[in-house]
């Protein structure tokens, strides 16, 4: 696709360290914007001119209610971006059962429901004549799973798994799925743990950067990002 704008883009996790950059680059290139997150006044420290919505995404309800907002201040919807993500660390035997629990609600379910809510309207942008498109941030963890990160490198490596199959799928009706796996980010997001405490890790890519390749992506076409495509 060769311009984003007017598009109607839901961004997921849009406070984050990696969904704020997004968020304003979308902006920046003229989507029309849809934010999610939980907290009402980070949405709208953002600065943003979007629909904002706050939700939960460990409820069922949540994916619905965001793609119904999109839907109702925009008319349609042409994109989804999945930023939004949670961290445990430690020995296998020490995560306990709510965390993972979390890892595989927020970094699997979610973005499974996410598309799943948004998929008739995507499709519905393409029979229009858009281009629609689907991106869900991963992890370099999915490609190369780590000790002392097991719960969270298999709840990525479960998502990139169901975006390859989903995108055959999809590349059926002509929607793009991009699956996202940059390596290790500041995004500050290893500082705020649902459990265990990270390990000492060797700095990261500006949020910045990895928020540009992204978008990017969407915008040459891209249909994977593997963590090669960061360097």
């Amino acid at each position: 696709m060769t311009s984003l704008a007017d598009c109607s883009v839901l961004v997921v996790g849009a406070t984050g360290g990696l969904g704020a950059p997004i968020s304003r680059q979308l902006a920046a290139e003229g989507a029309k914007l849809t934010l999610l997150g939980r907290d009402a006044g980070r949405l709208e420290a953002l600065g943003l001119d979007a629909t904002l919505v706050t939700g939960d995404l460990r409820e069922t309800q949540t994916a619905t209610n965001a793609v119904t907002a999109a839907l109702s201040a925009h008319g349609r919807l042409d994109g989804l971006v999945v930023a939004s993500g949670v961290v445990a660390f430690g020995p296998v035997a020490d995560v306990p059962d709510d965390a993972l629990l979390d890892l595989f609600l927020i970094n699997t379910l979610a973005p499974i429901r996410l598309l799943q809510a948004a998929l008739p309207h995507l499709v519905a942008s393409r029979e229009a004549g858009n281009s629609p498109f689907v991106v869900n941030l991963s992890a370099v963890v999915a490609e190369q799973p780590t000790a002392g990160m097991a719960a969270y490198s298999a709840s990525k490596a479960a998502l990139t798994a169901y975006d390859s199959a989903a995108a055959r799928e999809l590349r059926r009706a002509k929607l793009r799925l991009i699956d996202a796996r940059p390596p290790h980010t500041e995004t500050g997001l290893a500082d705020r743990p649902i459990a265990g405490s990270a390990p000492r890790l060797p700095h990261g890519l500006a949020p910045e950067d990895v928020a540009g390749r992204v978008v990017s992506a969407i915008l040459n076409d891209e249909s994977d990002l593997p963590s090669g495509a960061f360097n």
